[in-house]
């Protein structure tokens, strides 16, 4: 499986966030080409400021592999996570991120870009224009 596939993955998880009345961000964590979450944001639904794409995906990551800890582990992500999510995966020593379009207002290269764990490999850019399409259409309806 490749970059591409697990990032229109989490592309799938960003539309049910946009049909949900959420900002649309998916979110999939890959361990050893097995795909342990897939999320979408649910602030709205949960009533919840902490509850990003992200934060689901490592919380049920970690439940799966029955540690904390996701090394070995990739997370897609649809858009560049903030400063919180960032600071989480950090404490997850996850092994790879992957997003797909850049948050210049809240993304974490912004404001911290020494929150992830220092093993930490980054990629930007896979499917990019498909992730910044599903935002601009969000936010051009609420508007």
């Amino acid at each position: 499986m490749t970059d591409e596939y697990y990032m229109r993955q989490a592309l799938i998880e960003a539309r049910k966030a946009a049909e949900e009345g959420e900002i649309p961000v998916g979110a999939v964590i890959v361990c050893r080409d097995r795909i342990l979450a897939r999320t979408h944001n649910l602030t709205q639904t949960l009533r919840d400021v902490t509850a990003h794409a992200e934060m689901q995906a490592i919380t049920a990551a970690a439940e799966t592999l029955g540690g904390k800890y996701l090394t070995d582990c990739t997370l897609y992500v649809t858009l560049e996570p903030c400063v919180m999510c960032a600071g989480a995966l950090g404490w997850s020593q996850i092994s790879r991120i992957v997003y797909g379009a850049p948050d210049p207002r809240r993304g974490y290269a912004l404001f911290a870009p020494k929150a992830l764990h220092p093993k930490t490999q980054v990629e930007s850019g896979v499917l990019e224009d498909e992730a910044l399409q599903l935002v601009k259409e969000f936010f051009s309806k609420k508007r």
